[in-house]
């Protein structure tokens, strides 16, 4: 019998708007809903169904403080797994069983846990502490083990405070064996924003984030149309930030008393993420850990055909991803084929993963990650032939072509969502601002003190919608644990989609593996300021 196991569920300070067929949703505390557990009968039974190999891939994973080289004489002190960022590429294929043993040697008792972003993998395997597990205590080991069912493009990282920000996190490819694609050759490309080591660290950037910006009003920075005039963020009249996409150093100080900002970036906009494009002053931008200064090389030959498997693994940064002198050709979007696109370039928001194929023409390119709207980049280089090497602020024209968004793309027919009935319809209002830094759900932030409070609940076989409403004047890019779910009627199959402010985005997905889920914005501070809420089954 499934039962509540109330100390390990992990719920959301959300009040739900039931606007579909389910009679009865949860608006409260008290509502005695029986929850499933993660360790209930129907998490084992849901992981029976998946198609298993037999086969077994063991690693060790050591969570520990280390000096990481990011090229340039850049050598901060951060933590890594096994001394390198990012961390060694895990490839298992489809149905084999990982096997991973997580020790953490974090200082000062530090506690840690892995999240396998992406995965539909078992409940108690997930890695959120304390919805699933209880998270590791420095010296301690943990061993996750669990099938990894989908073939795709996926990474792990933790999912304790803001420790994403730091050099936490890893590819982990799971390989089609009847692989449809043809090409010659992979090659991951990752993506990050870094500050740990160089200016301050993670928990440093959220207290000062958590003071708020205060009033903004006055700024008037001439032209943009996110203004908040209607919102509940606390910043006052905005009207006017349009700085053609440039963070201007010039507004880093806070209009609330003038007390200067180390971290706190104001003025980045991008007309791509509908105005403001993101809280966090970066003093780097790195492709495959790193710097732009001295980037990561690909060498190839003319001709070849390579798959690139794109993830952003950045906290608080959207990039605008493009390979001069080429057209990329979008195969996936968070591990699942859509029908095929060519593109110039591709916006990839935190958490979002795209698989695309290029075929590589003769010379040296630039691989350029803008970071949209701070008007800074990551740089990587694809080698070919005889050339001189681009500068390090190149912006091939690509850039300001075709850019495709997930929303544009559709399904590939194998993949998309057989037509169903809607069974229940819940309202996730995105909610908060800057100015006192409240980021929530419907009003509510997630409380670590009360995480009894307030599930999204849905049944075992239904087919949920979810309404992503966002009232807030930033963009949000919105995760779901444990499943994908399909953007509108024949969108692409996600995991994490990009809701644009004052925008709705709606998604579907069939509620087929019982449990406690974590669903939140990827924004690594705005999740742990309180953007974030549990998709709880109900027993």
């Amino acid at each position: 019998m499934n039962g509540i196991n109330r100390r390990s569920i992990l719920l959301a300070g959300a009040g739900i708007v039931g606007a579909g067929t389910l009679a009865a949703c949860s608006n409260g505390s008290d509502s005695g809903d029986a929850l499933v557990s993660p360790t209930a009968s129907a998490v084992t039974a849901a992981d029976m169904k998946r198609k298993a190999t037999g086969r077994r891939k063991q690693v060790t994973l050591t969570a520990a403080p280390a000096m990481i080289d990011l090229g340039a004489g850049v050598m901060p002190k951060t933590w890594a797994f096994d001394g390198r960022t990012p961390g060694k590429e895990v490839r298992l294929s489809a149905g084999d069983t990982l096997v991973a043993e997580l020790s953490n040697q974090l200082p000062n008792k530090t506690t840690t846990s892995i999240h396998w972003h992406g995965i539909a993998l078992r409940n108690d395997m997930d890695g959120v502490p304390p919805a699933v597990q209880t998270a590791v205590r420095a010296g301690s080991t943990f061993t996750y083990s669990f099938i990894a069912p989908d073939p795709g493009t996926y990474f792990f990282h933790p999912h304790v405070g803001v420790q994403l920000d730091r050099g936490l996190y890893a590819p982990l490819i799971v390989e089609d064996p009847k692989e449809p694609l043809s090409y010659d050759d992979e090659w991951v490309v990752l993506l990050d924003d870094w500050v740990d080591g160089v200016t301050g660290t993670p928990d440093e950037v959220f207290t000062e984030l958590k003071q708020g910006m205060g009033s903004m009003s006055g700024m008037g920075m001439g032209g943009s149309s996110a203004s908040p005039s209607n919102s509940d963020d606390g910043m006052g009249s905005m009207g006017g930030m349009d700085m053609g996409g440039s963070a201007s150093p010039s507004a880093s100080t806070s209009a609330s008393g003038g007390t200067s900002k180390k971290f706190m970036l104001m003025g980045a906009t991008s007309a791509l993420l509908g105005g403001d494009a993101g809280d966090v002053r970066y003093p780097h931008h790195l492709i495959n850990g790193r710097v732009a200064t001295d980037p990561d090389v690909y060498t190839g030959k003319p001709g070849k055909k390579v798959r690139l498997r794109i993830i952003n693994a950045g906290s608080d940064t959207a990039y605008r991803v493009a390979l001069g002198g080429h057209k990329l050709t979008i195969t996936h979007t968070d591990g699942f084929p859509v029908q095929h696109q060519d593109v110039d370039a591709l916006l990839v928001g935190m958490g979002e993963r795209y698989d695309v194929l290029v075929t590589l023409d003769d010379g040296v390119f630039p691989l350029v990650a803008l970071a949209e709207g701070k008007n800074a980049n990551g740089l990587a280089l694809v080698r070919t032939g005889s050339g001189s090497t681009p500068k390090t602020t190149v912006r091939p024209k690509e850039l300001d072509g075709m850019i495709m968004t997930a929303s544009q793309l559709r399904a590939a027919d194998d993949v998309r969502l057989k037509s169903a009935k809607t069974d229940v319809t819940h309202q996730i209002k995105l909610t908060g601002g800057m100015g006192k830094y409240n980021w929530a759900i419907n009003g509510k932030p997630f409380d670590m003190k009360d995480p009894e409070a307030n599930p999204i609940l849905v049944q075992e076989g239904q087919r949920v919608r979810l309404d992503f409403v966002n009232t807030t004047t930033m963009w949000h890019p919105m995760h779901l644990h444990g499943h994908t779910y399909q953007l509108g009627a024949s969108g692409p199959r996600k995991d994490t989609a990009i809701v644009l402010p004052k925008k709705t985005v709606s998604v579907y997905f069939d509620a087929d593996n019982p449990g406690q889920w974590m669903l939140h914005c990827h924004n690594a501070y705005h999740g742990e300021a309180g953007m974030m809420a549990n998709v709880a089954y109900q027993a």
